[in-house]
């Protein structure tokens, strides 16, 4: 990694930080998506894929970009009608769901469907972020740290050759 990728890598983790996520709220969202799939599932493996993960730049760009749309419209400076949809949440906005697929597809499709799974069930970090009631506007974080944990999971689940069947081609 070059210096200004280190930077970005720290600059994300604060960021999160700052936002509520820490990493180990990641490690379980992780550990939610492949506990059944793979053992031993140690902290070490789901610790690495992660930090892989926010290595990247496109991620890093999306998280810079989500955290200040969901930022700025906790400061109300967004113009309308784009600061009501975020104030609101609005299930047909979609752009958040969007910003996250370059996130969710960086180790296959399986992401994109380990991302479904646990954007529809919000475990863990998911739920605090998706309270609305705490005032924070996190439109943008609930569905980037969702696709963190799934391309992290993915890439988890592309080591683990062990797991396919005696018939298979990747034998």
């Amino acid at each position: 990694m070059t210096t200004n990728q280190e930077n970005f890598y720290d600059q994300v983790i604060s960021l999160l930080k700052q936002r509520g996520v820490t990493l180990d709220d990641i490690e379980e969202l992780v550990y939610f998506l492949q506990k059944d799939y793979i053992s031993p599932l140690t902290h070490e493996a789901m610790r690495e894929s992660i930090e892989k993960v926010l290595q990247k730049r496109e991620v890093q760009n999306s998280i810079f970009t989500g955290i200040e749309l969901d930022r700025l419209a906790e400061e109300k400076k967004l113009s309308q009608p784009l600061q009501s949809i975020m104030e609101r949440d609005e299930s047909l906005y979609g752009c958040d769901e969007i910003l996250t697929f370059s996130i969710t597809n960086l180790y296959g499709s399986i992401g994109f469907t380990n991302y479904g799974y646990i954007d529809k069930l919000k475990p863990g970090i998911l739920a605090k972020l998706n309270d609305h009631s705490t005032g924070k506007i996190n439109v943008f974080l609930d569905d980037l740290v969702g696709a963190i944990a799934a391309a992290a999971a993915s890439r988890l689940a592309h080591t683990q050759t062990k797991f396919e069947d005696d018939n298979s081609i990747y034998r």
